[in-house]
């Protein structure tokens, strides 16, 4: 008599056999190699990833640049200059270099024996800035301030959120003291428009003393020069407007993973939507009101 068992140990084994014909069961298996666009075992193409050309082309421009000596833009001296007369608004692409800015007047602020606040809305970009300053003016110049972080409050030089500054202000009203700051950097400053949080850079902006001087920094502000005018009224200093060159210093690379774990380039060469993402998108809309058709009837 055969044993139960006995058909599902040859079944087994002829698993075992074909083990090593079959590509989900291979250790060896190929798979699409970027550099010769070759195929799997069964003759087709692994589209795991986009084939070379694609790739390359869409990576075009990007890489280290060749190392050459700092030299300021003319709009990072013009705020720089403008600093030491009036409030500064800066507006310019990211990457264009704003922070350096405000660095190198946290400096002239430091070796005058002054004292400077940095504020920003994110808890990681103020961790970020507060390791970024203290390698830059040394860990005893520097104290952050967040909702679950405080070190070195008497520092004289503070990074912080823009809720903590605006906390300070206040506190100093309240117990009849100013705040202690000659300079207040307000990254972010588009914020002030946010439906939720604005409210805190308007209040920070208005409690902020006019002795103390205020440097703001932000790359998508399209009405400079009404902010500016607002600024000048509510504190009654006025506000000057640096602008950088509209041309982003790094430029971005737009890709799409499609389902299949494809990447391909977001855009075509017109600057217009990937064809097949267009496609795909069409294909899942007809799907839906099929699905939708189906349900009625």
């Amino acid at each position: 008599m055969r044993h139960p068992g006995d058909k599902q140990r040859k079944n087994a084994s002829k698993r075992r056999k074909n083990r090593g014909t079959h590509p989900a069961g291979r250790s060896e298996k190929k798979i699409f190699d970027i550099t010769t666009n070759k195929t799997n075992s069964l003759g087709r193409p692994d589209r795991s990833i986009a084939p070379l050309g694609e790739v390359r082309k869409w990576l075009e421009e990007i890489g280290t640049p060749p190392p050459l000596p700092f030299k300021p833009d003319p709009f990072q001296l013009e705020a720089l200059a403008a600093l030491e007369f009036e409030d500064v608004l800066v507006t310019a692409p990211t990457g264009s270099g704003k922070t350096w800015i405000a660095r190198e007047q946290i400096r002239r602020i430091l070796e005058s024996k002054g004292r400077a606040w940095y504020t920003s809305p994110l808890k990681a970009l103020t961790n970020s800035k507060y390791q970024e300053f203290s390698d830059e003016f040394g860990p005893d110049q520097v104290g952050i301030l967040t909702g679950d972080r405080k070190e070195h409050s008497d520092a004289p030089l503070i990074v912080g959120t823009t809720e903590i500054y605006r906390n300070q202000l206040f506190d100093s009203l309240r117990g009849g003291n100013e705040v202690r700051a000659d300079l207040v950097v307000l990254d972010e400053a588009h914020y002030l428009a946010d439906e939720d949080r604005g409210h805190v850079w308007e209040e920070a902006i208005i409690l902020t003393p006019p002795r103390v001087r205020l440097l703001l920094l932000s790359a998508t502000i399209g009405n400079a020069g009404e902010f500016a005018a607002w600024l000048a009224e509510v504190r009654g200093v006025r506000c000057g407007v640096v602008a950088g060159s509209g041309k982003r210093p790094v430029p971005l690379r737009a890709a799409f993973l499609l389902p299949d774990k494809r990447l391909i380039p977001l855009l075509n060469d017109s600057g217009k939507l990937n064809p097949e993402i267009s496609q795909m998108a069409d294909r899942a809309r007809d799907d839906r009101d099929r699905s939708r058709a189906g349900r009625r009837w």
